[in-house]
């Protein structure tokens, strides 16, 4: 490797370890024993921190909500942010392997597409993981999954988004922030978004859809992106990569959407 791109993954590194770097706080046990409860698998971001799983569980716990959260690790280990932002191949692997996981708990009603499903999917994904949740719901039969939602994705903005929305049933929901400079702009600058393209993070402008058949307009109408506002700072989050991380955020505005609407 030559000096030029060790340089800029050396800084990269920095890039995406700021305020990242401490100890891992366990994620507390949540989530519904019903049999039918629904259930949320998460992927965290990069580094495997799992901030993301432990903040929505502590939200269930506190709000009683009938979910059941499953942490998703497809991290290659504890503060390994670089290379699982960069090695897209795991990004497929994995989300291979969460696909399998989601067939297992939707169970045979879900599978067959039919209304009358016994458990409601869900995926929650920060930052890389989004990569990882993408590649899950492109591998899933289509309406096994009823919502996807996005922290701060670090995938491409014309990432192609079609068959994950072909899989949803209630659509794909992002949250964004034009202050998310550090990891979107400038990290994402140095070594490419998770999906390996130099171009804008999807969690820093959102998505471009992608219209080149019949039907593209209809699909891209389940997407829906929310852009980071100054009315929501009462949350905590004031844009940051990690702001939709925010105890009070994540209540606010990412518990009511694992909610399954009646059929």
């Amino acid at each position: 490797m030559g000096t030029f791109w060790r340089t800029r993954l050396i800084c990269l590194s920095a890039l995406l370890a700021a305020g990242c770097l401490r100890e891992r706080q366990p994620v507390p046990p949540c989530g519904c024993s019903a049999p039918n409860a629904d259930v949320v698998f998460v992927a965290d971001g990069s580094g495997d921190f799992r901030t993301t799983s432990r903040v929505l569980c502590e939200a269930v716990n506190a709000c009683s909500v009938p979910l059941r959260i499953e942490t998703f690790v497809w991290s290659h280990g504890y503060g390994r942010m670089l290379i699982d932002h960069v090695d897209h191949c795991n990004h497929l692997e994995e989300g291979r392997r969460l696909a399998a996981l989601i067939a297992a708990a939707a169970g045979p009603a879900q599978n067959a597409g039919t209304c009358d499903n016994p458990h409601g999917v869900y995926l929650v994904a920060h930052s890389s993981g989004s990569a990882v949740v993408l590649a899950a719901a492109e591998a899933s039969p289509p309406g096994s999954i009823e919502r996807v939602v996005l922290l701060a994705p670090a995938v491409a903005h014309d990432y192609d988004l079609r068959p994950a929305l072909r899989t949803v049933r209630q659509g794909i929901d992002v949250f964004i922030s034009r202050r998310d400079v550090g990891a979107l702009v400038l990290g994402t600058g140095i070594a490419g978004t998770a999906d390996r393209r130099l171009a804008a993070a999807s969690g820093h402008v959102g998505f471009t859809p992608i219209l080149t058949c019949p039907g593209d307009e209809q699909l891209y109408a389940k997407l829906r992106i929310h852009p980071w506002d100054p009315n929501v700072a009462w949350t905590g989050n004031r844009g940051s990569h990690y702001g939709t991380l925010e105890p009070g955020f994540m209540r606010a505005y990412v518990l009511p959407l694992l909610r399954r609407p009646p059929y």
